[in-house]
């Protein structure tokens, strides 16, 4: 199922990102920057493992990992967090743990797009990405 999400996708739609930044403690300079920024996402599958790449002109980043294995991660803001990611009900789940915080980030499909529902505490944000040809 994971092989779904695998191909690369470019950010069309943001809503709610700056107050989503914010709400994980992303400064004031860096929220400025990411929000001009639209980043192209590029997911890979090799086997049990899943690399993903994030790449834009301010930061690239790439994380590879097992599904339903924690590993550690450095964020594009530059956090040091344990990460798990998991498969469930089609839904890529992945969940970042650092200082007693927790965030939630939800990859789904949905008409072709892939929906990224990013959630802190109340907080929600909603980015989509379309397919590149």
């Amino acid at each position: 199922m994971a092989e779904a999400f695998a191909g690369t996708w470019k950010l069309m739609s943001s809503c709610h990102f700056d107050d989503y930044m914010k709400a994980i403690g992303v400064g004031f300079a860096m929220r400025q920057i990411a929000n001009l920024i639209w980043p192209t996402t590029i997911i890979k599958l090799e086997g049990d493992k899943v690399t993903l790449k994030t790449q834009s002109t301010f930061k690239n980043t790439e994380i590879s990992f097992k599904l339903g294995e924690e590993f550690d991660e450095t964020t594009a803001d530059d956090r040091h967090v344990k990460s798990l990611v998991t498969l469930d009900g089609g839904k890529l789940i992945h969940v970042q743990k650092w200082d007693g915080k927790e965030t939630t980030l939800v990859r789904e499909l949905e008409d072709g797009k892939l929906i990224l529902t990013l959630t802190v505490g109340t907080v929600v944000c909603t980015r989509t990405y379309e397919k590149a040809t």
